[in-house]
C-alpha cells in the first residue's frame, strides 16, 4: 500500500474524534459564537490542526452534529447486543433524548450551516428510523414490543417530550415520561 492509498493515520482519528467532540460542547454551551480556538485547545490540538479536519466552522458544525447523528443511531445495536430488546429500546430513548438536547443546544451553530446553503439533516431523518425500525422490530420479534408503530412516530414523540422538557431542571419529569412512552410501546396480548 502506498503513503497515497493508506487510510488516515490512528492519531488524526484520535485528533478528529476530540474536534467533534469539543465542538459539539462548545456548539451546545455557546452557539454559534463558539471560539474555533477554545475548540482546538479543548480537543488538544493546535488550530492548524482543526483547519486541516474542518476548513470552515460551517463544516465543523456539520461534521459535530453528523457525528452525533451516527453516535446515537448506532448506539443502536450496540444495545440489542447488550441487553434484551425491551430493556435497549429504553436506553436508546434516553440516549436520542440526551441526543436531541445537545442538539437543541446546537441550534443556532447549525441555522448558520443551513445559511451558508449545506443540509446536515439531509440523512438524519432516515438513520433515525432505521435506528428506531431495528429496535422495534428486534421487540416484536421478541414478542415485548409492538409491531404496529411506525417508528418516525416513537422519534417525532421523543422530540415532544423535548420540547416540553427542555429546560435542564426538568430532566426527571422527562424521564418519567419517557417511561411513559415506553409503555405504549410494549405488547399486550389480547
Amino acid at each position: 500500500m502506498t503513503a497515497n492509498t493508506r487510510g488516515p493515520r490512528a492519531d488524526a482519528l484520535r485528533n478528529r474524534q476530540r474536534l467533534l467532540d469539543a465542538a459539539v460542547h462548545a456548539f451546545s454551551e455557546r452557539g454559534s459564537d463558539a471560539s474555533l480556538e477554545a475548540i482546538a485547545k479543548a480537543a488538544g490540538v493546535g488550530i492548524g490542526t482543526l483547519y486541516r479536519h474542518f476548513p470552515t466552522r460551517e463544516a465543523l458544525v456539520e461534521a459535530a452534529y453528523r457525528n452525533e447523528v451516527a453516535r446515537v443511531c448506532d448506539s443502536a445495536t450496540e444495545l440489542l447486543a447488550q441487553f434484551p430488546p425491551d430493556k435497549a429500546m429504553r436506553l436508546w430513548m434516553d440516549r436520542f433524548f440526551d441526543y436531541l438536547a445537545t442538539k437543541d443546544g446546537m441550534a443556532e451553530a447549525l441555522r448558520a450551516v443551513v445559511a451558508s446553503g449545506a443540509d446536515p439533516f439531509a440523512e438524519s431523518l432516515d438513520r433515525i428510523s432505521t435506528a428506531i425500525s431495528t429496535l422495534l422490530e428486534a421487540g416484536a420479534e421478541a414478542g415485548v414490543l409492538r409491531s404496529d408503530v411506525d417508528p418516525l412516530d416513537v422519534g417525532f414523540s421523543l422530540g415532544g417530550v423535548l420540547l416540553i422538557t427542555s429546560d435542564k431542571g426538568l430532566r426527571d419529569r422527562a424521564g418519567r415520561m419517557l417511561d411513559l412512552l415506553f409503555d405504549g410501546l410494549r405488547y399486550r396480548a389480547g
